[in-house]
């Protein structure tokens, strides 16, 4: 009983793990409105963190259309900085809020299986509860710094080889940015609630 919210913090903590992955995955990080619509055919692009795409209508059978990508390269200087930041601290949010679920899941199976490692339990949720808000700070940077481009639409340099153009029409945010929020405030719970631990106190604990 003295472990339900640590339980909650584990069910919390899969599903922020789970949104912050499927959120790098999103290519709908910024959704760009554009006027030329020669080679994107549809007016709209989106931008996400390894790729941009659009859809076209060129080389295809008429009625037909086609999704055409260009993965973001390493050398490539002309990609802004967020981008390139959200590529790593996605990758260490993911690396973080796996490391934070086992050492729950080692706390938990200690607390309902059958008290093998006592000592470790407490240290083990804290350690659980400090890697899930690590991973939701890595997550939130990202996202905050994506949206902050896409309200003041910030233009990208993207190489002619990509046919998109360097500043949009306009632009909002798409669908990655609201799921990666919420990845964000399920890590920040998680971790409250794992870090909020105390193992119980028993009668031969208590000191007069």
């Amino acid at each position: 009983s003295t472990s339900h919210l640590q339980l909650a913090a584990f069910a919390l903590g899969t599903l922020g793990w789970i949104l912050c992955t499927v959120s790098m995955g999103i290519v709908e990080w910024r959704v760009w409105h554009v006027d030329n619509t020669t080679i994107i055919s549809s007016g709209v692009a989106w931008v996400g963190i390894w790729k941009v795409c659009f859809i076209s209508y060129l080389r295809v059978s008429p009625g037909y259309r086609e999704q055409f990508c260009h993965k973001f390269s390493g050398y490539d200087s002309s990609i802004p900085h967020e981008i390139f930041a959200a590529q790593g601290l996605l990758l260490i949010a993911m690396f973080m809020g796996l490391l934070g679920l086992a050492a729950t899941i080692f706390a938990l199976k200690n607390v309902y299986m059958g008290i093998t490692h006592k000592t470790l339990i407490a240290p083990f949720f804290l350690v659980g509860g400090f890697f899930y808000i690590f991973a939701g700070l890595c997550v939130l940077i990202p996202v905050s710094w994506n949206f902050y481009s896409v309200t003041h639409n910030q233009s990208i340099a993207f190489p002619p080889s990509y046919y998109v153009p360097s500043s949009p029409a306009a632009q909002e945010a798409g669908a990655a940015i609201p799921v990666g929020i919420v990845a964000v405030i399920l890590l920040l719970l998680s971790g409250t609630f794992s870090l909020s631990y105390r193992f119980p106190m028993t009668a031969n604990t208590i000191t007069k």
